[in-house]
């Protein structure tokens, strides 16, 4: 196995990470389980295939498996829209960056993992398609609801499900 290889691409699973967990620190440690699923699973890659793909793959696989597994939080988990007030910034440019951040993660997971795969790694239809294990179709409805969705709550659209009380939403 050659590391460089795997080098090349770790710039693209750190952006990626970060933006799928919203943490930094988590961002972290899910490029190293990433890194070390693919390197005790190397085999497995076909040589001559998207190795940027399979990484992806493996990357939300691992980030699956530990939501499915994350034990019930340490007392109560507290919504940033609560502290909002709280919160202060240096400037205007900032406070997009931390709404964008901030929408994102309001996103349904699977709207925003592929609309970050899409927009933000450049992949395409296809290539998330394989990554994610959905039809392509799929893949199109989800960024399409995804991008609707993320510009109403940059544009400080109500969420649909706050908007109607008593209604909560299921997977």
């Amino acid at each position: 196995m050659d590391s460089r290889l795997l080098v090349d691409h770790i710039p693209s699973l750190r952006r990626y990470a970060r933006a799928l967990t919203g943490d930094r620190w988590a961002a972290d440690d899910l490029v190293q389980d990433t890194l070390e699923r693919a390197c005790s699973k190397w085999r497995l890659w076909i040589v001559g295939s998207d190795l940027r793909a399979w990484l992806f793959t493996v990357m939300h696989n691992v980030f699956v498996s530990q939501v499915r597994r994350a034990p019930a939080p340490f007392g109560a988990a507290v919504d940033i829209d609560d502290v909002v007030h709280e919160l202060r910034s240096v400037d205007s440019h900032r406070d997009q960056a931390i709404d964008l951040q901030r929408c994102l993660l309001l996103l349904p997971e699977d709207q925003r993992a592929v609309l970050l795969l899409v927009a933000l790694e450049d992949l395409s239809y296809a290539q998330v398609a394989k990554v994610l294990r959905i039809p392509a179709g799929t893949v199109m409805s989800r960024l399409s609801r995804a991008r609707a969705r993320l510009q109403d709550l940059m544009e400080g659209a109500p969420s649909p499900v706050a908007a109607r009380p008593g209604l909560r939403r299921l997977k």
